[in-house]
């Protein structure tokens, strides 16, 4: 029987727990899910344009300009990122070799392997908030925890406190160019984003050194890239991560609870919003991932009408990270998340 909630509207809605993935999805307007090639260019050229104006700015402003055109920059390359993040879920082109190709290319300047991240992005995506096999920001349980080296568990304090924002670089070198974490039929694509991505940073990391310097790589490549590391363990840690999100084991896991009510959406600036093409608008694109970018916010005012009260909202603050970084630290079955300070 379906258990359920009475909500100060009167409406009777049932558990999270009870809601079927697919009926979230058959509630979503037809219109969500269509491609605009028009659009999908649009996006692509403001981000290839906004980076380029980033990179003059890094040039040939003064250099006390550094900092703000670091952060522009980079947090236009994570534009590009989800364009390249929109090709991995075929939802940028109809053609799968025109969305690997796009892929390919906007994942380069970042050195992320686009078939490494498209397989395990998509793992992601099916298995979302299921205890020990989301490979997302999942939390340790307390014996593993136990059980880590002392250097382990200082690594693991850090990114689960103050120093998050360097999750998404141990993330992107731990495991996406390890050949094991995939399968044998996914080798020769694995091997081919590998092979590309070194390519490039031997092409483009020389050169810049040769011509400007060791303090060229870090001004134009390496102080964006932090930057768009930055944005990337934020948004990754925030879209699934608060005291009441719950991981569950397999045999308790519901794809409609946790892609409904396991993802959050979080307000930023406007600027950041725009320059990362609405990432942050990120239930609806765990509802389905077939919705391309430029469609999230109609598709989560949708949500927003047929399944509000499920929906978790937030503002980026420091606030809001303090929250996360203070309590969301090991893994509870009853309670979501323990700290640090309660299993010594």
């Amino acid at each position: 029987m379906t258990t359920t909630k009475k909500f100060a509207n009167g409406l009777t809605m049932p558990d999270a727990a009870d809601i079927q993935l697919k009926d979230i999805v058959k509630s979503l307007p037809t219109e969500c899910f269509e491609k605009n090639n028009l659009k999908a260019l649009s996006f692509a050229s403001l981000s290839i344009v906004t980076a380029i104006i980033g990179y003059l700015g890094i040039i040939y402003l003064p250099w006390y300009c550094l900092p703000l055109t670091w952060i522009f920059t980079g947090t236009a390359l994570t534009g590009w990122f989800v364009i390249g993040h929109d090709c991995a879920h075929r939802s940028f082109a109809k053609r799968p070799w025109v969305n690997d190709l796009v892929g390919h290319i906007f994942m380069l300047p970042l050195i992320y392997p686009y078939h490494c991240w498209r397989i395990l992005h998509n793992h992601h995506h099916l298995h979302t908030n299921k205890y020990e096999v989301d490979n997302a920001w999942d939390p340790w349980a307390v014996e593993m925890y136990a059980q880590a080296s002392p250097i382990v568990k200082i690594f693991y304090r850090a990114i689960r406190g103050r120093f998050w924002w360097i999750g998404s670089i141990s993330h992107w070198l731990l495991i996406h160019f390890k050949l094991s974490n995939f399968a044998e039929s996914d080798r020769k694509k694995v091997i081919i984003s590998i092979s590309t991505v070194v390519i490039f940073a031997a092409i483009v990391f020389p050169t810049l050194i040769i011509t400007g310097g060791i303090w060229s790589f870090v001004k134009i490549w390496l102080m964006p890239w932090l930057v768009y590391h930055f944005w990337m363990s934020t948004f990754t840690v925030v879209h699934h991560t608060l005291p009441e999100i719950q991981f569950r084991p397999a045999d308790k896991w519901s794809a409609g609870e946790a892609q409904l009510t396991g993802t959050v959406h979080c307000d930023y600036p406007r600027w950041v919003e725009i320059l990362c093409h609405d990432i942050n608008v990120h239930i609806p694109h765990h509802v389905s991932a077939a919705i391309p970018c430029y469609n999230l916010r109609k598709a989560h005012a949708s949500l927003k009408e047929n399944w509000g009260p499920y929906l978790m909202e937030r503002t980026f603050s420091w606030k809001l990270m303090k929250e996360i970084g203070n309590s969301c630290h090991l893994y509870h079955p009853e309670h979501a998340y323990q700290t640090f300070q309660s299993v010594k």
